[in-house]
């Protein structure tokens, strides 16, 4: 890994670190004339052959997930930062968090060059503004942590973003493509995704784009876990705002309890519908609040708090 002092400029490297992302397919040739059947094999190995290089950085994602969980539960920011499809990406991983392990929607923030869309249209300039990824980055504080991808792992924007976070102090987990790049070389956790060149040339929100949204799978996942928000697989974290999720808390509490449904609803009907207290209420908590004093006690990790009831 190059060292940071080495990348001053937001320019991209010559084209040769984009070679693996803009390679011609072997199987291209001829593809469209093909019938639809083996078009659509040929699509699907491609996708499974992305898949194959996350393998090839659990190390790398799970050193990126110890800064994500650190981070968070020290009251710090979780900041993506992308263009293009690596920000569609980041986003359908951030929107999910608080949702799915109850963190708080204030500690995410997704930071897509020109903004996140709300139609067909994406500009494509907007990933090379340098300028606009710095500024982006300036809310960045040294007690948080920045999740910066780029396929070919040399797009401006999200440079700009990591190197103005890390001068605040941050964190940078960084997400490429492509090996020995600008993004990659100034992380301070580099995760690269060594995916094969994509069916259709360049274009990253194929092959590049399912291992990065695995990876980032991955990642936020295990720092659910190691924040105490997962237990024997079922979100014991998760914020029960529509009535599909009231009756997975109902199950994951019932589950875990071993108590029937209605014991279950009774008692996230006493919490507001928090499901690690009501989980301890039916083991014995006295009540919401000593369940509640519990948790903080043994910040926020069911496990532990089971132990003491």
């Amino acid at each position: 890994m190059g060292s940071r002092s080495d990348q001053h400029s937001t320019a991209r490297k010559p084209a040769q670190a984009e070679a693996q992302t803009e390679t011609l397919h072997p199987d291209a040739q001829g593809l469209d004339l093909r019938a639809d059947a083996e078009i659509l094999d040929t699509l699907l190995d491609g996708q499974l052959r992305a898949l194959e290089a996350v393998a090839s950085a659990h190390t790398a994602i799970s050193a990126g997930a110890a800064l994500l969980t650190s981070g968070l539960h020290n009251g710090g920011h979780l900041h993506y930062a992308a263009a293009g499809s690596s920000a569609l990406m980041a986003l359908a991983d951030g929107a999910e968090l608080p949702g799915t392990f109850g963190i708080s929607a204030d500690q995410i923030s997704i930071h897509m060059a020109g903004g996140i869309p709300a139609d067909g249209r994406m500009p494509g300039h907007t990933e090379d503004d340098a300028e606009a990824g710095a500024k982006a980055a300036a809310p960045v504080t040294a007690n948080d942590v920045v999740v910066a991808l780029s396929a070919s792992g040399s797009t401006p924007f999200p440079m700009s973003f990591a190197r103005t976070a890390q001068a605040a102090g941050a964190k940078v987990i960084a997400i490429a493509n492509n090996a020995d790049t600008p993004l990659l070389n100034l992380a301070d956790v580099a995760i690269c995704l060594p995916t094969p060149p994509e069916v259709i040339a360049g274009s990253t929100r194929m092959g590049a784009g399912t291992a990065q949204k695995a990876a980032l799978n991955m990642m936020s996942t295990l720092v659910g876990m190691r924040l105490g928000h997962v237990m024997d697989g079922m979100m014991v974290n998760l914020i029960a705002d529509n009535a599909k999720l009231r009756q997975r808390a109902i199950r994951i509490v019932s589950t875990l309890t071993r108590q029937d449904a209605e014991a279950a609803a009774r008692a996230l009907d006493q919490t507001g519908g928090a499901v690690k207290p009501a989980i301890l209420l039916l083991q014995g908590a006295a009540s919401p609040t000593a369940a509640e004093t519990l948790l903080r006690h043994h910040k926020n990790n069911l496990r532990a708090a089971l132990a003491q009831v």
